[in-house]
């Protein structure tokens, strides 16, 4: 597996999804989920999964961060790499503007923070939270925001705290929660179909 990225190309590819996974996983953890959803959608949209910068402090997967206890310093710079990780994936065929970003816990605060700023056709948080200081820009993407009501590990105020944060600015975003845990189900499919659906601009 390349140490960067996982990529699946498509031929004609109109967008792009980007893949950011959670604490302890891999680029590999998602995409499963990540081309069901793809082959959900009409249109044909290529999949990137990316790897998070340094390995878990356990062995097993990577970190965007450390979290027990949560450096900021540490996500901070995190953040401003995979910014230029991200504009550096983009292309004048295949700009931020036609590419969609999803992370699932850290990854989903990752894609919040990086993604805010820059000119994504929307972002994808899956059970996330925000960062230290976070504060959406005017210019934010469309957010989606999808939350277990039973979540033991990021629970639900996480996200309604995000929500808040976008309402206050008056920007576009859908939360959507539902029954279980710190994961994504398969219910999510449809609801972030209909969203990439509802922004898609060929």
């Amino acid at each position: 597996m390349n140490e960067e990225l996982i990529s699946f190309s498509i031929q004609n590819a109109t967008h792009r999804l980007i893949l950011l996974h959670g604490w302890g996983a891999d680029a590999g953890d998602l995409l499963p989920f990540g081309q069901e959803l793809v082959g959900s959608i009409e249109k044909k949209i290529e999949l990137l999964s990316l790897n998070a910068p340094d390995h878990h402090p356990q062995g097993v997967g990577r970190q965007w961060y450390n979290l027990f206890p949560t450096d900021w310093s540490q996500a901070s710079v995190s953040v401003e790499i995979l910014k230029k990780r991200l504009i550096e994936l983009s292309s004048e065929d295949m700009p931020l503007s036609k590419t969609f970003l999803l992370g699932f816990s850290q990854g989903a605060s990752m894609a919040l923070a990086s993604g805010s700023c820059l000119p994504f056709a929307g972002l994808i948080s899956c059970s996330g939270f925000p960062h230290q200081g976070w504060n959406p820009t005017s210019n934010c993407p469309p957010v989606l925001l999808i939350h277990g009501e039973q979540d033991p590990v990021v629970p639900i105020k996480a996200s309604q705290r995000i929500a808040d944060l976008l309402e206050i600015k008056q920007l576009k975003y859908e939360f959507t929660s539902f029954q279980g845990g710190h994961e994504i189900p398969d219910q999510a499919i449809n609801k972030i179909t209909n969203f990439i659906d509802s922004l898609v601009q060929t």
